[in-house]
């Protein structure tokens, strides 16, 4: 399912998705029909047309660009598709959506964000309650120079997509995420929209998470005081898998310098006119090739530090590079867990930041954080990792959640929502 939200049906047909999982296309397509009550193909289909609907709704382009921007194959299809999913055509779609004015003035995520193509503004939707201190908190506070920035009340940030570069602007409202993307090919728009949620948790249930946190009595008073904690997860799995290897046992603000650097150096250029954003985070295989030969399996010159962290950094980004860890939407997250740990100096913090928030495991647990251990020995709770460990099991299956709660406890900018432009 993450696999096909994120767009692989449309890019490489059922047959790419099944091989990516190791299953025929008959098998992909049963088991799908038995747990969800659709195959590959119809669940693909009505992401279409969601994608559809956006571009129709929210734009003025004809409806022939925007079948083809939404993955359909024939203007024929896309209108096939539009009438049976939402019993309007296209044409009708856009002329209730034009008379919806009040609808339009409810205020798009500013600042725009303008840079390499066409920008569309629209709703993503969660379910409340959603608590924004710690989510945008943390995405300002370890925001990558270049590459990511709060301006105006907004996140933004650079995007590698499929298709190309793109720029997006988040901003928290009652209701929604205003999302305001510009994309170099709005082919990109179902993958773009996908990472977009992914990165802010839209799709987790906080009443469910908060409602078994709650039967602990230390960490009720949390969840009360500032129910549903989202976990800050990526746009990128392998950017974030290298941003916590640059985050071992060094501050927040030298992980961010470090980043910095790299992306400057070897990321791709964007053009941003409404902001301070420059480039993309550099890929697994973009810096392996920046590699020097003669610096491997060490990364020399291409990061600074101790020479065991640079080894790390180096076979970290070569494994990701070569795809002997799959950290992606169909990565299996235990496998990936055991892969990332046999590579030399990856401990288990930087194994559990990744399964939290790169590969998304709502019971991922980094117990020896620095901010984990403060916040429980504030809190009067055992210290010791085993003893901890036997405590956090009544967390199971949300213990990534309960470590949000646990950091919302410490004096730290990653708790405060920016109230004035970081830019």
């Amino acid at each position: 399912m993450r696999l096909i939200a994120d767009g692989v049906v449309d890019r490489e047909g059922v047959g790419g998705l099944a091989s990516r999982l190791g299953y025929s296309t008959r098998q992909i397509e049963r088991l799908l029909m038995a747990e969800v009550g659709a195959g590959p193909l119809g669940l693909s289909r009505a992401q279409r047309a969601q994608a559809a609907r956006l571009l129709i709704e929210t734009t003025t382009m004809p409806m022939a660009q925007v079948a083809f921007a939404a993955g359909f194959a024939s203007v024929r299809q896309f209108n096939e598709t539009v009438q049976a999913v939402f019993a309007l055509s296209a044409t009708e779609l856009r002329r209730k959506a034009a008379d919806r004015s009040a609808w339009h003035k409810a205020g798009p995520a500013a600042p725009p964000a303008q840079g390499p193509g066409q920008t569309l503004t629209l709703r993503l939707p969660f379910r409340a309650p959603l608590c924004v201190d710690n989510l945008f908190g943390h995405l300002a506070a370890t925001a990558v120079p270049g590459v990511e920035e709060m301006r105006d009340g907004a996140y933004r940030r650079t995007l590698r997509l499929p298709h190309g570069a793109a720029i997006v602007a988040l901003r928290p409202a009652e209701d929604c995420i205003w999302a305001s993307l510009s994309l170099g090919d709005l082919r990109d728009l179902t993958s773009a929209v996908a990472r977009c949620r992914r990165l802010l948790d839209l799709d987790a249930d906080p009443e469910a998470t908060d409602h078994l946190l709650c039967e602990d009595p230390v960490l009720a008073p949390l969840v009360r005081s500032a129910p549903g904690r989202r976990v800050p997860r990526t746009v990128d799995e392998h950017e974030m898998a290298v941003r916590a290897v640059l985050g071992q046992q060094v501050s927040t603000a030298a992980a961010r310098t470090q980043a910095g650097r790299l992306a400057a150096a070897y990321g791709e250029p964007v053009d941003d006119p409404a902001g301070g954003l420059s480039r993309t985070f550099p890929s697994a295989i973009a810096l392996v090739e920046a590699l020097p030969a003669t610096a491997r399996p060490a990364a020399g010159p291409l990061l600074a530090g101790p020479r065991a962290r640079q080894a790390t950094f180096a076979g970290l980004v070569a494994a990701l590079a070569d795809g002997k860890i799959d950290l992606g939407p169909g990565g299996d997250w235990e496998e990936a867990r055991a892969q990332l740990g046999q590579l030399a100096g990856v401990g288990p913090w930087t194994v559990e930041i990744i399964a939290m928030r790169a590969l998304g495991d709502p019971d991922a647990f980094p117990i020896t954080d620095l901010g984990v251990q403060r916040a429980v020995l504030a809190a009067g709770l055992p210290k010791a990792p085993s003893h901890l460990a036997k405590r956090a099991e009544r967390w199971r299956p949300w213990r990534a959640y309960a470590t949000q709660y646990l950091w919302a406890t410490l004096d730290h900018p990653i708790n405060n929502l920016p109230k004035r432009s970081l830019a």
